[in-house]
């Protein structure tokens, strides 16, 4: 009788998971107080900043994530003088309530945007 062997099987590929970003504050260290009242909105964008761009003083009324799929990109507030860099891989628990700009350099940037949010609230606000 022939035995068989199954040293040479190969198992299939399985999903994975990696968590890239879970946080209860953002980026400056400001707690997430609440989400807006209301049946829940999600929306998830693509966005695209061309080089040598600066957005002008903006606020987000509702908590978000962004992942940077290419380029770099420097954040600051209006007060408080925080900020931040990043770049291509990088992940950022956006503020809320909190005005701040952002400025490209020599390349554009690109980064996917999710905002966690309640129907009919404006994901940004600007002209602050």
């Amino acid at each position: 009788m022939t035995s068989i062997s199954t040293s040479n099987v190969q198992t299939p590929p399985q999903p994975s998971a990696q968590v890239l970003l879970r946080s209860t504050s953002s980026w400056d260290g400001t707690p997430y107080e609440r989400y807006p009242k209301g049946p829940p909105e999600l929306t998830l964008l693509q966005v695209n900043i061309p080089a040598d761009t600066e957005l002008g003083w903006h606020l987000h009324p509702i908590p978000s994530a962004a992942y940077i799929l290419s380029g770099e990109v420097w954040v600051e507030t209006r007060e408080g003088g925080h900020n931040t860099h990043l770049k291509q891989g990088d992940t950022i628990a956006a503020l809320v309530n909190i005005q701040h700009r952002a400025k490209t350099g020599a390349v554009p940037v690109d980064l996917l945007v999710f905002y966690a949010g309640t129907e009919g609230v404006p994901l940004s606000v600007s002209d602050l």
